[in-house]
């Protein structure tokens, strides 16, 4: 049977709501903002990876053109540091400390790019004249930017006065039981990893405005979610109440986890607004983005697979040492932790033994980005099978389906304690094969050699948990003019959230979804919000929304059947109308509005709070063309079938994926942030740090078989992290299996093409 879908209802594919602004360059990000009396505002950065400081001179920088403050430390001093929200519980027992970063920077630096001052002037241009005129003694000291440096015997130390560089150790599952599976194991095997560090690079660099107007402060920036960076920013770093501010988002040129965090910058326009009385704006420069936003991933793991006689996983065992920068980002310390929870992935394995230790390093702080650790734990999991399946001598796919968990064993609780609810997991695996040519796999891999290439193909089976255990209240009101406003806490970073949303309120109202219009990113408006992060605000916000959208509708239905003296039953709503079924008899939504006898009549609440999380999964196949003699990747084709839940929008859905894949591809052949010795990061900026362009990107056959949640009230697993988890280990057991024949045992991300190049020279 055929099953139509709505015009613009759930499970059609509507076109954005958003674009039309996009295209035409009307869109309002926060450096297309000004305000009467705008002031200009540049950061004064150390260029140093660590050294004590003394300023020495501002008078020449505060008598240069246009200049009206310039701020160092003596100048916040009263105010606290970034906070570090991480909800971590040390394996010690001791509690955690985090080393928290200063709004500015008091006598010492700790990575280049730390702040040393803010400079406010009538102009961006003054503003960077009189920056550079900013007299700063600096006294290197010695610095360490790696992770092999930092755990090293004798290892320079990051921050003076520490005995130390490891900031926390982390541990979870059952020693003892693993441990008894590795005596017991007929084979054990094992593979270390380097998670490379990446800058996220959005396109959209972060800015951000600051206000004041006695006795509130007003920050609009760029975010995720303004009301976690209102309470940290209210309650950590200006002590103030959360009602004496307000922090505004309007369009955002992409986040990726790196948005969500409170940076020094947002206290700092507040606090000169608040001096100067007059508006301060903030915008990055690609250099600023790369030396202070939030890095991502940068770990090395080593993952240990115990298996019995035959080739059944026992029990597996993870050392992981991640880099966690000069600071305790927002939510750094768990970042690692929280990925390695899905580290079993998709796999029947009964005992686990993790611990990480956590390193501060003089380098730019690392943080949540796209996947927030689970495309590290995904990335292992899936190299450490296949090495598995190499060791043994049996194929990959095999061992994959001998292993992973089976129907009748769901609901599954991991060792790590994660509830997987639903899933067809050799289902996708089998699809995703087929649709990839898989069997017929070495016919193109002797004609490839034939001409001179080497041909790879490799997959990967993901799981990942989003759309954590809360909620995302949501608020609908008819207006006055006939229109649905939709109020919710989350943040559109470019995901499409107006289109989704509308689709929700649609679908109950039966009305177009132009005359519906989403509002998001302002804490006057709602009361609460949760932001946008982890794959929530779909699976979360919209059934909030379709929860409002029926109670407004109701309460329609009985505005009408007031005015039209019917029976409610007899109300049906079409079309920005409410009629009698079967009748002429009808009222327009303007003149309902109208005929509110109160705001309640006209407005509603929805909520849905969700106990657990979800578990999107899938399989990805890639398909590689090595040439020998330039060590060039060539991705030739790219096979996806995941597990969604519920698709709610088809072309929003592809994407996010393509988007997800392309980030993943990314890391894995191309991106790669470097510093040297003394910790100069040396890729930054576009001539250093290669990002994927379209050229990089093959055509993705993209489909779903989905199997709805039973956690989410209406199935919807999430979908926004997983193209990038599942990407980065398909491309690499890909460049392995290409590489194998040639001798190659062994490469790390990124395998760009002088890294392939090197390992075929060094086996031959």
């Amino acid at each position: 049977m055929n099953v139509m879908t709505p015009k613009f209802g759930l499970g059609a594919s509507v076109l954005r709501k958003e674009d039309d602004a996009f295209i035409r360059g009307a869109g309002n990000y926060t450096d297309d903002e000004t305000r009467p009396g705008l002031l200009h505002a540049v950061v004064v950065r150390s260029p140093h990876a660590h050294a004590r400081f003394t300023i020495a001179d501002l008078e020449a920088a505060r008598s240069a053109p246009g200049v009206r403050l310039i701020l160092t430390h003596e100048d916040v001093a009263d105010l606290g540091d970034l906070p570090c929200l991480a909800p971590i519980k040390p394996a010690d027992g001791m509690p955690f400390a985090p080393r928290n970063a200063p709004v500015l920077c008091r006598d010492v630096v700790q990575h280049v790019g730390d702040a040393v001052a803010f400079v406010v002037a009538d102009s961006a241009v003054e503003a960077r004249d009189a920056a550079e005129l900013v007299e700063v003694d600096y006294d290197p000291l010695p610095a360490v930017a790696d992770i092999a440096g930092a755990r090293a015997e004798g290892a320079v130390i990051a921050s003076e006065g520490s005995a130390d560089n490891l900031a926390t150790r982390l541990y979870e599952g059952n020693k003892a039981a693993a441990e008894a599976a590795f005596a017991a194991a007929a084979h054990v095997s094992e593979i270390t990893l380097v998670q490379n560090r990446l800058v996220c690079n959005y396109m959209e660099t972060r800015s951000a405005i600051g206000e004041y107007t006695e006795p509130r402060y007003t920050l609009t920036t760029g975010s995720q979610g303004v009301h976690g960076m209102r309470n940290a920013l209210a309650g950590r770093v200006l002590k103030i109440d959360n009602d004496q501010l307000r922090v505004v988002t309007r369009d955002v040129g992409g986040g990726f986890g790196t948005k969500a965090f409170l940076y020094r910058e947002h206290a700092l326009v507040l606090v000169a607004a608040r001096r100067l009385g007059q508006p301060v704006k903030w915008t990055a420069d690609r250099t600023d983005h790369f030396v202070s936003d939030a890095h991502g991933r940068d770990n090395i793991v080593t993952g240990r697979m115990a298996m019995d006689e035959n080739g059944r996983f026992t029990a597996l065992s993870i050392d992981l040492a991640a880099n966690l920068g000069a600071y305790a980002s927002q939510y750094g310390p768990m970042i690692p932790w929280f990925g390695m929870s899905m580290a079993t992935g998709l796999y029947d394995i009964p005992a686990i033994d993790v611990e990480c230790r956590a390193y501060y390093t003089n380098t730019v702080p690392v943080d949540a980005y796209r996947g927030a650790g689970r495309p590290e734990a995904a990335y292992m999991i899936e190299r450490l099978v296949d090495q598995c399946a190499l060791d043994l001598g049996v194929d990959r796919v095999e061992l994959r389906r001998r292993n992973f968990i089976r129907g009748n064993q769901l609901p599954y609780r991991t060792a790590f304690g994660r509830l997987y609810d639903t899933g067809d997991f050799a289902g996708h695996l089998d699809e995703a094969l087929r649709r990839s040519g898989w069997a017929d796999f070495e016919t193109r891999r002797e004609a490839a050699k034939a001409d001179g290439k080497l041909r790879g193909i490799g997959l990967a089976a993901y799981v990942e948990a989003c759309a954590f255990p809360g909620s995302e209240p949501a608020y609908v009101e008819l207006t006055p003019e006939g229109r649905v406003e939709l109020k919710i806490g989350t943040q559109s970073n470019g995901q499409g959230h107006a289109t989704a949303y509308a689709q929700f309120v649609a679908e109950e109202l039966k009305l177009d979804y132009d005359m519906i219009d989403v509002r998001q990113g302002d804490t006057d408006d709602t009361p609460t919000g949760g932001g946008t992060g982890g794959s929530r605000s779909i699976p979360l916000g919209a059934v909030s929304v379709r929860r409002a959208s029926q109670a407004l509708a109701d309460k329609l239905k009985k505005l009408a059947a007031d005015e039209l003296e019917a029976a409610v039953a007899d109300i049906e709503l079409d079309g920005g109308t409410a009629r009698i079924v079967g009748t002429d008899r009808s009222i327009d939504f303007a003149a309902l509005a109208a005929a509110a006898k109160s705001d309640a009549d006209r407005k509603a609440t929805g909520e849905f709070k969700q106990e657990e999380a979800t578990y999107p999964n899938g399989t990805h196949v890639c398909e590689v063309e090595i040439d020998p003699e330039t060590g060039a990747t060539h991705i030739v084709a790219y096979t996806i079938v995941d597990d969604f839940g519920v698709t709610v929008n088809p072309m929003l859905l592809a994407g996010q994926i393509h988007g997800g894949v392309a980030q993943g591809i990314g890391q894995a052949l191309i991106e790669n942030a470097v510093y040297d010795g003394e910790g100069q990061l040396v890729t930054a900026s576009f001539m250093d740090y290669a990002m994927p362009r379209a050229e990089d990107l093959p055509n993705f056959d993209f489909r779903t078989r989905n199997v709805p949640s039973t956690t989410n009230a209406l199935g919807i697993k999430g979908a926004g992290e997983a193209g990038t988890i599942g990407a980065a280990p398909a491309v690499m057991n890909a460049v392995a299996d290409a590489l194998r024949p040639a001798g190659v045992e062994h490469i790390d991300m990124p395998a760009t093409p002088l890294r392939v190049w090197e390992a075929l020279q060094a086996a031959h």
